[in-house]
């Protein structure tokens, strides 16, 4: 099987050129999209903010699978100095989905010359970085009887090319939680006419760290402050409104519902202390990323054909990934490839899609596919 590996670095040198964060990712779909269309016969079907390109396989009663790349970019600065450098200011492909698009590119290109033995799905997705992407993606399982997924992520500190797998839960679960209190304002030199919010928020943030420190869980919680806010910085008036906004990240979904449900019987205990209103907001939703024994095997099983290290972890990452709301309704696996030891990590200023991992991409998915000519 020959892979256009020139062809498919360029396309990710060039989605690389033109980052796009979640949600706004107009133009690097339409890039893929025109891709797919020039370099394959694939039918491609739009649907909105991400699309699918789908291969009929010619054996009789074919199963039917998927894989899918996430194409949205970080809100990071790009500081690299890169001849195909970011030109959207504050922007960059600091996660290497412009990499993991390329690659299916690459494979849909393969699949379309060489012809493979099952029904497949390429699915490009949009704003995984939020979770929301795979959450409005994932019904395509059920309405194409899909009844495998695969995707793959590059990961730094591991041997490059390397297949890094673990069965069961791989990645967290989590969510961004944002409490509101609001009371009322005051003058500063007399604080006791209003309801200032700052006790009750300084108790709460003190709180959520000894909740998360409860022994009960069924594995490993976090709960992270990321904002703290009071009011504005005005020194004549009482702070009457502020909010505590934390992730809550854990191993099973059921634990950060735990940890959520405590810290919010707290937080309601303190607004009725100190007379105040209450709120809520919850975003970034991911749900817990679990591979499924079955899938797990064909990967090392495909790792094995292309004379693959396979390393495998003994904890999961944790980071969160939208791929989870794909296996809740079929079988699947996300597993990681090697960028090296000592490559610089994702979402850091140094990084950079490795692009020597391109062909071990295309090759795994290649066969995970049952594609002809593999060898």
């Amino acid at each position: 099987m020959k892979i256009e590996t020139e062809k498919i670095t360029a396309l990710r040198h060039e989605l690389h050129m033109y980052p796009e964060l979640s949600l706004c990712e107009t133009q690097t779909k339409q890039r893929l999209m025109n891709f797919i269309k020039r370099e394959t016969d694939l039918a491609v079907t739009d649907c909105g903010k991400w699309f699918y390109a789908f291969y009929p396989s010619q054996k009789r009663n074919a199963q039917t699978i998927a894989f899918r790349a996430d194409f949205d970019a970080l809100a990071i600065p790009e500081e690299n100095d890169l001849p195909y450098c970011s030109q959207n200011s504050g922007i960059s492909h600091r996660c290497g989905h412009d990499g993991h698009s390329a690659v299916l590119c690459g494979f849909a290109m393969a699949v379309s010359r060489y012809g493979a033995d099952k029904n497949i799905y390429f699915i490009f997705q949009h704003a995984e970085e939020i979770g929301a992407g795979g959450r409005e993606c994932a019904p395509l399982i059920r309405e194409k009887n899909i009844t495998e997924i695969y995707a793959f992520h590059n990961w730094s500190g591991f041997p490059k090319n390397s297949i890094v797998i673990r069965e069961g839960i791989v990645q967290c679960a989590s969510k961004g939680l944002t409490i509101s209190f609001m009371g009322t304002s005051a003058h500063a030199s007399q604080p006791e006419d209003g309801r200032n919010p700052s006790e009750a928020i300084a108790k709460l943030v003190l709180s959520i760290g000894e909740i998360a420190r409860e022994k009960d869980y069924q594995g490993m919680v976090l709960a992270t402050i990321v904002n703290i806010s009071a009011g504005a910085k005005n020194f004549g008036i009482a702070a009457s409104e502020g909010e505590v906004s934390v992730t809550l990240r854990s191993f099973y979904e059921a634990d950060c519902e735990k940890l959520e449900n405590r810290i919010l019987e707290k937080a309601k205990e303190l607004a009725g202390d100190y007379d105040l209103l209450l709120s809520r907001e919850e975003s970034d939703v991911f749900p817990e990323t679990e591979n499924d024994q079955a899938a797990i095997k064909r990967v090392i099983s495909a790792a094995k054909t292309c004379g693959k290290q396979i390393v495998y972890l003994k904890e999961p990452f944790r980071s969160s990934e939208d791929f989870g709301y794909y296996q809740k309704e079929c079988s699947g696996a996300i597993y990681y490839i090697g960028n090296g030891e000592k490559y610089p990590q994702i979402h850091t200023t140094e990084y950079d899609f490795n692009d020597t991992i391109i062909e071990t991409a295309i090759e795994m998915f290649a066969a995970l596919s049952g594609i002809n000519q593999l060898q």
